[in-house]
Formats: C-alpha cells, structure tokens, sequence
C-alpha cells in the first residue's frame, strides 16, 4: 500500500516483538542496509548475534513468505548454505501487532569477488545445488518473474509517479518503451524453477565458502537469472566467467545454454523494475535519504544513456560458449 509508513516500528515495539519469541535482548538494535523491509541485529541474554527482520506489510502475503521460509529450510537440510530463519514452537513466520516479522542467525563475511575465478567456481556449484533442489518442485504461492510485472507495472508506475523532470519525459519514455518492447519480444523462458531471484554480490558473504542470504525475492523463473549477475566485464571476461560457473554448476544440475539469450532481457527487466521500485516507495522518508540523487535531473540523464546502451546490447549476439 503506497501510503503504508514504518514510522510505527519503534524501538519499544521492535523489543517488545523480539521478546514476544522468548528472546531477550541484551545489546542495542543495529539498523541494517534494507529499505524494502527494516532489518537490525542485535545479541541475546546467551550471546548470539541474530538479526530481526520485519516485512513490508501488503508485498508479500503470509503464504508467500512462508514458503520463502519453507525454501530456505528445504536448502539449508541439503547442507547447501543459505540463512534460514529460526522456528519457534515450529513456527518461523511471527506476527506482533500489525507486523510481520522473522528472526535470523546474523552471518559475517565479506562480499563475493565478482572477478576472483575461484570464487566463482565455488558460487557455480552452489547455484547448481541450488537449483537442483529447485526444480524438484514449483512454487505455489510465489509469482514468476514476468514481463508484465517488471516492465508493464514498471512503466505504468513510473508514468503515474511524475518523477521524470518535464524535460527529459518525452526522450526518456521513448528510449525506455523501445526497450520494453525489444526486452519482451526476446524474453520467453522454456523451464521455470524455484530461484533465489536476487542472486547478486551484495546477497552473498564470503568466509571459507558462500553463505547465501536475503531469499525475500524469491520465484519462479529460468536459471539463468541466478547466474547472470555474477558476470561483469568486458565481453571476453564474461565468457570466462560464464565457463568457470557452468562447468561447476553441470557437475550438479543441467543447464540450457538456450537460456543465455535471457541474459539481455533479464538486465532490461532488472533495471526498469529498479527505478519503478524507487518511484514506488518514494513516499517513504527512507527513500530519498537514502537515494536523494533519484529526483535529480542528473539521474535521469544518466538513465536515458542506460537504456540506450541496454538497447544496443538487446540487439548484439547473446553471450555464447559454443566454438
């Protein structure tokens, strides 16, 4: 709901629903880097570090988010490691007045190096762990990822949200429908599984191996969405990359090369849905502190540019590993 505001997640209330679990806490509360949610950590009486995660009311029902939770439970019980969310009475979804809510063992390490072919190497048999637990079953209550929701329910957003400066309205929205458009028309997945959704660096902490967090975007989709963003570079880099995180991943779920024309279409969607996120929950007084440059005429230059070099890549080849 657009006009929701977390201004009544105190901190009387965040302890007060901490506690509701039979956890007490000992330290104060630490606000983690989330905006969607509000995430903090904090330690008990027995000297855990956990961290509390209350959700956006109206984004996920409480089906959805438990069979978030139920995803990550079924990963974590093949030793694959992801953060699961902690049971109480066996109960991982919590509800304090108008909240829901969800505690979790606070995980340290740095971030994945997106260019260390090693790590990579680490993070395709990961993925492929994880997709192999994956496609075992479909999702009930979770979406796909889907054209219409991250470009269609993107544009028509960022049309009633009047954010674009006047000026730039007519070039921006012309550039962005050609991109729309391309995006679609390449855009037809053949196998959807269960995916992590949002399977980018900042998601994934390093110590002695991946320990992956944040399943809050989880879905149904093709596999290559949860290998895309761990390329970078130049063309020749990515090919690389994209070698060193297959071979890993066959060694323990298949994978159709046909899906890598995806990859173009997937970022088009990524980004449009970016800034209809951000024009979304602008109304939020976390939004423009945290992201003040997104109302600037400078921003939306820059967009413009985005979407024009996003289109010349939609009309290059895919990425392939055939000779």
């Amino acid at each position: 709901m657009s006009d929701f505001s977390f201004s009544t997640l105190t901190p009387d209330l965040i302890l007060d629903a901490i506690e509701s679990t039979g956890i007490r806490v000992e330290s104060g509360l630490l606000a983690l880097n989330s905006y969607e949610n509000r995430v903090y950590q904090f330690i008990d009486e027995d000297k855990r570090r956990l961290v509390v995660k209350f959700y956006r009311p109206a984004r996920w029902s409480k089906a959805q988010i438990q069979e978030e939770h139920d995803f990550a439970w079924e990963l974590q019980d093949q030793e694959i490691p992801v953060v699961a969310p902690l049971r109480f009475d066996g109960q991982s979804l919590q509800e304090y007045q108008q909240y829901k809510f969800a505690l979790f063992p606070s995980v340290g390490g740095r971030q994945f190096e997106v260019d260390n072919l090693d790590q990579l190497e680490w993070m395709g048999r990961f993925i492929g762990r994880i997709h192999a637990v994956g496609k075992s079953r479909p999702f009930e209550q979770r979406p796909a990822l889907s054209c219409e929701e991250f470009l269609h329910e993107s544009r028509r957003t960022l049309t009633e949200n009047p954010l674009v400066p006047d000026g730039l309205h007519r070039a921006f929205f012309t550039v962005l429908d050609q991109v729309i458009a391309l995006a679609q028309s390449q855009y037809r997945p053949q196998h959807l599984i269960r995916l992590h959704g949002d399977c980018h660096p900042g998601n994934i902490l390093w110590r002695d191996g991946p320990s992956f967090v944040d399943l809050d975007d989880c879905r149904m989709g093709p596999a290559i969405q949860d290998l895309w963003m761990m390329l970078s570079g130049d063309r020749q880099q990515r090919l690389l990359q994209l070698d060193t995180l297959l071979l890993a991943y066959e060694e323990f779920c298949d994978f159709d090369s046909k899906e890598l024309k995806l990859i173009e279409p997937l970022r088009a969607m990524r980004m449009v849905h970016y800034m209809a996120w951000l024009s979304r929950r602008w109304q939020d007084p976390a939004f423009p502190q945290a992201f003040p440059w997104f109302s600037s005429e400078k921003y939306w230059e820059q967009q413009i540019l985005s979407l024009k070099e996003q289109l010349s890549d939609l009309h290059e080849p895919p990425l392939s590993l055939m000779p």
